[in-house]
């Protein structure tokens, strides 16, 4: 039976340091953490080689292991300029080494309404296949991640992408999958050799609302349960994307307003990112895994 791992994207917690993301992990039994923000400061694409360095020493102390670097590349238009991007990934790469970050997860860049996913298809290639090959030759793993509105947002065009670019492999993630109208299960069937690790997320068909793991459309406990039918670890990152609605604790219990509230909708950012957690770990351990 597969061994879980379990990481977030820290920054969900509603805390601006890395000590307080790393707080609010192990506070939640989470060992592993996927970077990507820091409050209103600099985020993962842009820190120095030095202030990852600072950030390792964090790190170190505290025991803590990092999955994943969850930069924001592959989130330009497929007719933006590639180079200045190119290059700032480049460093980014540095900097998932100084962090021992073995991933990095890419993107297959923004579509407009009017672009031709076809007439793109080879440039979105040799796009993604530049980050893949700079990473592999830097001990980074690129990892590509399903998101609205890029090439490889719906099933079909991501197994393009993973068939055809080499030292590349997928991170999936079902709440992307249900906002784009795609079934999860018959995606994950299609997926599931390029699969390298998952965001936990979930959403539901009728309004594209991001609810806790098991609790949407996107098939998650199945899914999970599939693949603890395999051997090894596999990292499970969650991204909870709960709405945190300030001042909802100060509601009368009996108030219109909060009956109006969406059921999920919680009074702080550490409220949601715990009821994620949880989400989760009521999952896994019903899967014994």
């Amino acid at each position: 039976m597969v061994h879980f791992l379990y990481s977030a994207f820290s920054d969900e917690s509603g805390e601006a340091t890395l000590q307080g993301q790393i707080d609010a992990c192990k506070a939640n039994g989470i060992t592993h953490m996927e970077l990507r923000g820091f409050g209103s400061g600099p985020n993962i694409n842009n820190i120095t080689t030095e202030k990852a360095k600072e950030l390792r020493a964090i790190l170190d102390k505290n025991g803590m292991h990092l999955s994943a670097i969850g930069s924001a590349y592959g989130k330009i238009k497929i007719k933006d300029d590639f180079a200045p991007h190119f290059e700032a990934f480049k460093n980014t790469i540095e900097v998932a080494k100084i962090l021992g970050a073995p991933y990095i997860r890419i993107f297959s860049f923004y579509f407009d309404s009017d672009d031709d996913y076809e007439a793109n298809r080879d440039e979105v290639l040799r796009r993604v296949q530049a980050m893949a090959d700079y990473g592999y030759e830097h001990g980074v793993l690129c990892c590509h991640e399903n998101e609205k509105g890029i090439y490889g947002d719906n099933a079909e065009r991501c197994l393009d992408v993973l068939q055809n670019v080499r030292h590349l492999r997928g991170v999936f993630d079902p709440a992307n999958f249900v906002q784009c109208g795609v079934d999860t299960l018959k995606a994950f069937e299609m997926l599931e050799p390029y699969i390298e690790y998952m965001h936990i997320k979930d959403a539901l068909y009728a309004d594209a609302s991001v609810v806790p793991a098991g609790e949407g459309d996107g098939n998650v406990k199945e899914i999970l349960r599939r693949i603890a039918q395999h051997e090894g670890d596999l990292i499970l990152t969650l991204e909870p994307h709960l709405q945190v609605f300030a001042g909802l604790e100060a509601l009368e219990a009996n108030s219109e307003t909060e009956r109006a509230m969406p059921v999920h909708a919680y009074p702080t950012h550490a409220a949601s990112f715990k009821a994620a957690a949880d989400a989760l770990k009521a999952i896994t351990a019903a899967l014994g895994a």
